[in-house]
């Protein structure tokens, strides 16, 4: 082997040329990082944040509504209980499908991409942090190159 500088003998077991010092063997580089993998992590961890905050307001509707009868005055129609129950069991469900989103992101499971897209489409009308998660689950997951990454990365998972 012959060196690409000064064109001087290289042995095989050697790093260095012995007559100019220039490395005979190109250290390999890393991989790449992709743009993937730091923002699927971070998105999990935000979807875990956000659903954790809408779970204070789900149990608050559910807890003092459906027991307390006396938090309204007594021209408030009865079936207002009943509706705020049903907004509190809602508020719940959608937290739990932001967990199940966030652990799925984490995970790196095939279906977590799909369910954070619809999610996220969803939570573009819950001002202000529900529009910016939404905002950056679309921008993250929705083009055609985060869906094969993902597919890689799910696979490789």
């Amino acid at each position: 082997m012959f060196c690409d500088r000064c064109g001087a003998n290289v042995p095989e077991n050697v790093n260095f040329c012995p007559n100019c010092g220039k490395p005979a063997r190109v250290a390999a580089m890393p991989p790449p990082r992709s743009r993937l993998a730091g923002h699927v992590r971070l998105l999990g961890i935000f979807w875990l944040a956000i659903s954790a905050f809408h779970l204070i307001p789900g149990l608050a509707l559910i807890s003092i509504f459906r027991f307390s009868g006396s938090l309204f005055p007594p021209e408030v129609p009865g079936f207002v209980h009943g509706l705020l129950d049903i907004i509190g069991w809602g508020i719940l469900l959608l937290a739990a499908l932001g967990f199940i989103t966030g652990w799925g992101l984490l995970q790196r499971e095939p279906w977590a991409r799909m369910l954070a897209i619809v999610l996220g489409c969803f939570s573009l009308v819950n001002m202000p942090f529900g529009t910016a998660l939404g905002i950056y689950t679309l921008w993250v997951l929705l083009p055609a190159a985060s869906e094969q990454e993902y597919r890689e990365t799910a696979r490789a998972a």
